[in-house]
């Protein structure tokens, strides 16, 4: 059955009100202090190496050690390190929660392929090789698609699919990306940040600067960053992936997976339309849009959003 939900000012008030009230009686759920997270697990999470298919894949382990894995597919540009502490520590505290560098990126050897099907079949024979016959997966915009491509194509292996700032084939106003970096020209690393993924109000950029200030904390070991190459193969793959394709909701429908589908009211890169889309095409589809924010909702509501995630996954 499908749910559709706009988290109004009061309502997501109320969610937050009732994450807080309800993780404060144990203390493994609390949300994570800006000391936890310098200490927690995100921080100091050795990065291990596989080998898939010839090549060596970088990855982290965060949380717990049993349990269905949760398996993270970062956006455009993204390593391991480009996820908020906030979220990848809210989830470790009651999932294994798994990042890693898909093939050619950052860490990781071998050639970024420049589909995002492509993608999906390496981030399915990384999983593969960790002898997993079961994970959930959280794709953030990039990501997104490719854990759309993941579940169409590999069903059984997927439990359920958290989908946050993305958007089906053909995703309006993703094809207007070019015009929308080359915006962001001359902006210093955090500004770029704030305008990509977040608004212009005085509270969402607080949070966008509180979570870029995060995304930082990490300083050993850090990962490496993108090489042209692969930054290249990827922005081919989201152009692609921005073509029309009439057949795009229809193919989605096959999706009988459960689906968390968040999103930002005022997304700049993929319009929030695209969430409400994929929402009513999906039988077992669960919508949460975050009121005046951007790509990276799920950053500015960190608290919001865990406490969603963790309830959703646990269902």
């Amino acid at each position: 059955m499908k749910t559709i939900r706009k988290i109004s000012a009061v309502s997501l008030l109320c969610l937050t009100l009732f994450t807080v009230v309800t993780v404060s009686c144990t203390e493994e759920n609390e949300p994570p202090t800006t000391q936890e997270i310098q200490n927690n697990s995100h921080q100091t999470a050795k990065t291990q190496f596989i080998t898939v298919k010839g090549n060596a894949i970088a990855y982290r382990v965060l949380g717990k050690e049993d349990g269905v894995p949760l398996v993270l597919l970062p956006g455009l540009g993204g390593s391991m390190d480009d996820w908020d502490p906030a979220v990848t520590h809210g989830l470790a505290k009651k999932y294994k929660v798994i990042i890693f560098d898909n093939k050619g990126v950052a860490s990781s050897n071998g050639t970024t392929p420049n589909t995002v099907q492509a993608m999906a079949d390496d981030a399915v024979d990384f999983i593969k090789a960790l002898h997993y016959t079961k994970v959930n997966i959280m794709g953030f915009s990039m990501g997104g698609f490719i854990a759309q491509r993941i579940v169409l194509t590999n069903p059984s292996l997927i439990n359920k699919v958290i989908l946050t700032g993305t958007g089906p084939q053909g995703a309006i106003g993703l094809s207007n990306l070019p015009n929308i970096i080359a915006g962001t020209a001359g902006l210093s690393p955090e500004a770029s940040f704030l305008k990509f993924g977040f608004t212009e109000s005085a509270q969402s950029i607080a949070e966008g600067k509180a979570s870029f200030a995060r995304v930082q904390l990490r300083t050993t070991d850090r990962d490496l960053s993108l090489s042209d190459a692969t930054s290249n193969s990827q922005f081919t793959a989201v152009l692609s992936w921005a073509q029309p394709n009439p057949d795009a909701l229809t193919e989605i429908q096959k999706i009988k997976n459960p689906v968390l589908i968040v999103h930002g009211e005022n997304d700049l890169p993929v319009s929030v339309q695209n969430a409400k889309n994929m929402a009513q095409h999906l039988d077992h589809a669960e919508l949460v849009i975050f009121p005046d924010s951007g790509h990276a909702s799920f950053y500015q509501y960190h608290d919001a959003f865990v406490g969603k995630a963790i309830e959703f996954l646990g269902e």
